[in-house]
């Protein structure tokens, strides 16, 4: 698979809608990931990234005027043990829980589906971490219509063993802006990341749209140690 420009990918597409990165840093040291948002209407756009304990959740930037908190107030990040989950919905809460209870990351998906906002039908994008005694891995999940068909629906999980230093991977919820959305297709993209989380998240945060970006959340999690930095980029101040 040929490596891509996460700048160009982002910079040529006005609305990817949320994405998930997720990979090792060219140094080998972290285990990285992102996840933005961006928004098209006031309400997606009205949110901003807060720290909730060892994760993030999104927030009203001006709770008079959310209209509808069902899709768009969750938990993107949380962490369970040495397992870091980053998803674009409260499918979080549902891998955290059912994950606590042994089951995996696959069987908790099992029990979701895509979002149910017709005619778009959002795709329920999910990524895990597991670093322990400086090992790591990753899996990333896509849940799909059915290209657009809301009775089926298309499960996609990639395991990522042993990572290589320098790779990562980006999956987002549309190909491209349209009406309706068209889902994200095919695997996730191979693209290149940072040593300097500070680096990374300003070259993500610049080459998202500035029409329809809101909230950019970045971390990097020492492989050897399990300790992490985050940083979170909102829109709204």
């Amino acid at each position: 698979m040929k490596m891509l420009s996460l700048e160009n990918e982002l910079k040529g597409n006005s609305y990817p809608g949320r994405g998930i990165v997720i990979g090792k840093s060219p140094n080998g040291a972290y285990a990285v990931t992102a996840y933005f948002i961006m928004g098209r209407s006031g309400n997606s756009r009205n949110r901003v990234f807060i720290e909730d304990g060892k994760g993030i959740r999104t927030q009203a930037f001006d709770p008079s005027k959310l209209s509808d908190p069902s899709l768009i107030i969750y938990a993107p990040v949380k962490v369970l043990g040495n397992k870091t989950i980053v998803t674009n919905g409260d499918q979080t809460d549902t891998i955290y829980e059912l994950m606590d209870k042994q089951q995996t990351f696959e069987q908790a998906l099992r029990t979701r589906e895509f979002e149910p906002d017709a005619p778009n039908y959002t795709p329920r994008i999910s990524g895990i971490m597991h670093v322990e005694n400086g090992t790591y891995n990753y899996a990333m999940s896509i849940l799909k219509s059915n290209n657009g068909n809301p009775d089926a629906c298309n499960r996609y999980t990639f395991a990522y063993e042993n990572p290589v230093s320098g790779e990562g991977h980006f999956i987002h919820t549309y190909m491209q802006d349209g009406d309706p959305l068209p889902s994200f297709e095919g695997e996730p993209k191979l693209i290149g990341l940072d040593d300097d989380i500070d680096a990374f998240t300003n070259r993500v945060w610049e080459s998202l749209n500035e029409d329809n970006k809101v909230s950019l959340f970045v971390r990097y999690i020492d492989i050897k140690t399990g300790e992490y930095e985050t940083r979170i980029v909102n829109k709204n101040q």
